[in-house]
């Protein structure tokens, strides 16, 4: 199905579950990353509020703005031909008020081009997701350790180990499903849960540290490439260390211009 595919929809995502093909998801923010994943054959790309972190430097995703998540779905969407381009909204912009989620998610649809959009949480959020589903934009939903949510945790441990917050999880797994989430991710949380969880369901479960027997995987492209350094959590793998090869590379360039060896004769006109 990956290969015949001309363009992922949510849909296909779907198809994609029933036919027990797992689903490869990855983050992008610019136009020059989306084309790359594109072309590599990434089924759904994420355009994800760790801009925040990864493309601006912040500790958490909080102080993202509305406008700048459409900045970097605009670039990503420029880029892609066969991916689907889900947008975080970002924190504040559809808690506590389905009013201003709607308004959020419109004006990232209308502005970036963009094809659906993620939001953090279950029971608390879920009128803001039926209003937004009401429109006709679809939504994933984000379950277990929700990075927007981090004060209130105090820590980035693995969530939902606790019986408690184990059953109050598969609760809003399947309410998320009810009103009409057309796929879950499902960050840090035990891998037994998690299976559980993509069992009960029949929408897409993506996992981030959930174990493998989701539906699918996503990362942040930065951490995979080993463009980032300082982040290092078990589940976690790293197919390159692109920090160290852009380093040594620049280096070389420095030298080289420092040296008079760039450019030579053959690159000048």
């Amino acid at each position: 199905m990956n290969k015949d595919v001309k363009r992922v929809t949510v849909h296909t995502l779907r198809r994609m579950k029933e036919a027990g093909e797992k689903i490869s998801m990855l983050t992008a923010y610019d136009y020059s990353f989306a084309t790359i994943l594109d072309e590599a054959g990434i089924d759904v790309l994420l355009v994800g509020d760790s801009a925040s972190n990864v493309m601006a430097g912040h500790e958490t995703t909080l102080p993202i703005t509305l406008d700048q998540m459409i900045y970097h779905a605009s670039s990503v969407i420029r880029a892609i031909k066969r991916a689907l381009i889900v947008v975080d909204l970002p924190f504040g912009t559809y808690q506590g008020n389905s009013k201003k989620a709607l308004s959020s998610a419109i004006r990232i649809m209308k502005e970036s081009g963009a094809h659906a959009v993620k939001l953090e949480g279950g029971q608390s959020v879920q009128e803001s997701i039926k209003r937004i589903l009401k429109a006709g934009v679809p939504v994933m939903g984000h379950l277990g350790l929700i990075p927007q949510s981090i004060y209130k945790f105090g820590t980035y441990v693995v969530r939902a180990k606790e019986k408690e917050e184990a059953e109050q999880l598969k609760k809003d797994a399947k309410l998320l499903e009810s009103i009409g989430c057309f796929a879950i991710v499902l960050e840090k949380i035990p891998s037994e849960l998690a299976a559980e969880v993509a069992a009960s369901v029949k929408i897409p479960v993506i996992g981030i540290g959930a174990g493998s027997s989701v539906d699918g995987q996503v990362l942040v492209t930065h951490d995979l490439l080993g463009i980032t350094k300082a982040f290092k959590p078990r589940f976690l793998r790293r197919y390159l260390d692109l920090y160290t090869d852009i380093k040594l590379a620049v280096q070389s360039y420095r030298d080289d211009v420092k040296g008079r060896n760039f450019p030579d004769e053959s690159e000048q006109y």
